[in-house]
């Protein structure tokens, strides 16, 4: 059996290329007679095109009894061929190959954007060692390895850049269509390309953990079979199959004309219900794809298009889970003045709010801040260092006390409205006095706000859960037009949320991009992770990821998910009264079995077409 199936598969679209070329030729030929066969030329289109669909048939039952479109097909040709009508039996088998040709060729299109991921696999990774450079296959790089990336090549795993200056490409993993500027401590993701300068890199994430990996083990879940709608399409195939063989004997018994029963067997086959649903799936997820999401369910567009309430995780998912300078208050010295001496206090800070101060104070100066002596890091506190012999303090209050520094009522004030606004506030003392503060904050996305007003135009309401405390969640929802939202929330706070919403009847599509929010995800009728900046553990949670963490995608995928369900409904319903039409026609015996070939197969090309056009489908503004 299993070399059967090897050799049904062999040759793939060209073999049916081929299959199709031929059969046509000899179907044209026995039509117009223009062949002095022997034997009616339509033989070849029953041998080339119909005997693969028999032996398939006889494969699912033996193998499984599964009984679906290629057993009522395999019926129908066997009984044409039986009362002489070959034509219509190689016309069946021809449209029926047809029909599976169109839809393999949509799956292929639908799936063409993920599966050049496969390709992009990096083969070999240059290893730096005392002794040399050495050339190995990229699977056998270790984390903690020096590599080295030349001009046009691609970074072979996830790592850290130690020396050099480069530009990436890196479309593949995020949609920038412009390569980006790389320098020491910057991270390169595996698959994506160096296009200018070399550079060495400390190997970080490797083999099945390194990004490319990652999308490539979402890719291998798209699977289209697995979604709910498919499921009953193939259920309901079975019962048409018993219809089908209960009308035609009944017909035969009471007309006493075998055409009769012949052409209904032949009308009353299942192929559009059968084969266009998948297609119009795949077909969808083939559009996710060219808006950067990688649908790891086939069911998850299915149930996104069912959600009422879309939840957001605020920190990396509605702002970029970075913090930024928003605000320089001075009181004693110019702003500009202030702001290098805390950039310079906190150079050789680790602390992620230091590094966000002088990361700032490079993009908005243009140069590196100054060098400063005898640099204290004060856990839990601040810094302390020396700038041209005048002292600099930065941190919290608690430093400023410490120091001996008088905190100024006026500056208090004015901080505390930063504080209100959710943003992190450092004091910065200078030569004993206090010389003003910086305000950070994580910053929105640009296209939040329209992000959320337009989730709101497709039916779902917005509901913001964050651990942040209340007033910063407060702040960002305002800013956004959020009504509903759910501050200091730790994991089971989001997870007890969305059960009461679920267990009240409102499913409930989950956003979100750290650990804290996997269990959320899982928990959610459907998870969407943001695929860049997200954690490994959100991303395989999730059912979708967002491999671009472009935001305002979001509210085509759930349009999306509204029109393939509406296409899935009308290419059932369609198939379903055609069928029930021709059969009506063929016991009434209108038709006969090589019009009914046609008519029917003529169904199903039309169904797999307009599954095809959710491919390039996006709502009209």
């Amino acid at each position: 059996m299993e070399k059967l199936e090897a050799l049904l598969d062999w040759g793939g679209t060209r073999k049916d290329v081929a299959c199709l070329v031929l059969g046509g030729a000899a179907l044209l030929a026995s039509l117009f007679d223009w062949l002095p066969l022997p034997f009616d030329p339509a033989w070849i289109a029953i041998v080339l095109c119909g005997v693969p669909i028999v032996l398939e048939a006889v494969i699912g039952l033996v193998t499984a009894f599964d009984i679906k479109a290629d057993v009522l097909v395999s019926l129908a040709l066997i009984a044409s061929v039986c009362i002489g009508e070959d034509f219509a039996a190689g016309e069946v088998a021809f449209i029926m190959q047809l029909g599976g040709l169109l839809e393999d060729l949509t799956v292929a299109k639908a799936r063409a954007g993920i599966e050049k991921l496969v390709h992009l696999t990096p083969r070999t990774a240059r290893v730096l060692s005392p002794a040399g450079e050495k050339v190995v296959p990229a699977e056998e790089v270790q984390v903690g390895d020096l590599l080295q990336v030349r001009p046009g090549e691609t970074v072979p795993v996830d790592g850290v850049i130690t020396s050099g200056q480069t530009s990436i490409n890196q479309a593949v993993m995020t949609g920038e269509s412009l390569p980006v500027d790389k320098g020491v401590g910057d991270q390169v993701s595996s698959g994506t390309v160096n296009q200018f300068g070399a550079f060495d890199m400390r190997a970080t994430r490797v083999g099945q953990d390194s990004a490319i990996q990652r999308m490539i083990r979402l890719v291998q879940s798209a699977d289209a079979g697995k979604a709910k709608i498919v499921r009953l399409a193939d259920r309901w195939a079975t019962w048409i199959v018993v219809i089908a063989l209960t009308a035609a004997a009944l017909t035969w018994l009471i007309s006493g004309e075998i055409i009769r029963a012949v052409t209904i067997l032949v009308v009353f086959c299942p192929c559009a219900l059968v084969l266009a649903t998948p297609t119009a799936i795949m077909a969808a997820i083939g559009n996710a794809t060219r808006h950067g999401f990688l649908v790891r369910e086939g069911d998850a567009l299915e149930r996104l298009a069912g959600v009422s309430k879309v939840t957001f995780d605020k920190t990396g998912t509605l702002t970029f889970g970075t913090p930024q300078v928003v605000a320089v208050e001075a009181a004693t010295v110019d702003e500009t003045l202030l702001y290098t001496y805390a950039a310079c206090a906190e150079l050789r800070s680790e602390h992620p709010l230091g590094k966000a101060v002088v990361r700032c104070y490079r993009q908005a100066v243009g140069k590196e801040p100054p060098q400063g002596e005898d640099f204290q890091m004060l856990p839990g506190r601040g810094v302390r260092v020396k700038v041209a012999g005048v002292s600099v303090v930065a941190g919290n209050p608690k430093l400023l006390e410490e120091a001996g520094i008088p905190l100024d009522p006026g500056v208090l004030a004015a901080a505390q409205a930063h504080l209100r606004e959710g943003c992190t506030v450092i004091y910065c003392g200078v030569d004993g006095t206090l010389a003003g503060f910086l305000a950070l904050s994580d910053t929105l996305r640009p296209q939040a706000a329209q992000v959320i007003q337009r989730i709101r135009a497709a039916g779902p309401e917005p509901v913001l859960l964050t651990g942040d405390n209340e007033n910063a969640a407060g702040h960002i929802a305002g800013q956004l037009g959020i009504q509903t939202v759910r501050a200091g929330c730790l994991p089971e706070d989001k997870l007890r949320y969305i059960d009461d919403c679920q267990q009240a009847g409102e499913p409930v599509c989950m956003i979100g991009d750290g650990i804290n929010d996997a269990p959320a995800l899982k928990k959610a009728h459907v998870g969407i992770a943001m695929g860049g900046v997200g954690s490994d553990i959100a991303v395989d949670a999730a059912d979708i990821a967002l491999v671009s963490d472009d935001i305002q995608e979001l509210p085509h995928l759930l349009w999306l998910a509204k029109r393939m369900m509406g296409t899935i409904r009308c290419n059932m319903s369609f198939s379903m009264a055609l069928n029930f039409v021709a059969i009506l026609l063929a016991i009434g015996g209108i038709l006969n079995p090589v019009v009914g070939a046609l008519v029917h197969n003529a169904g199903s090309v039309l169904v797999i077409i307009n599954s095809a056009f959710l491919l390039h489908w996006k709502k009209k503004a």
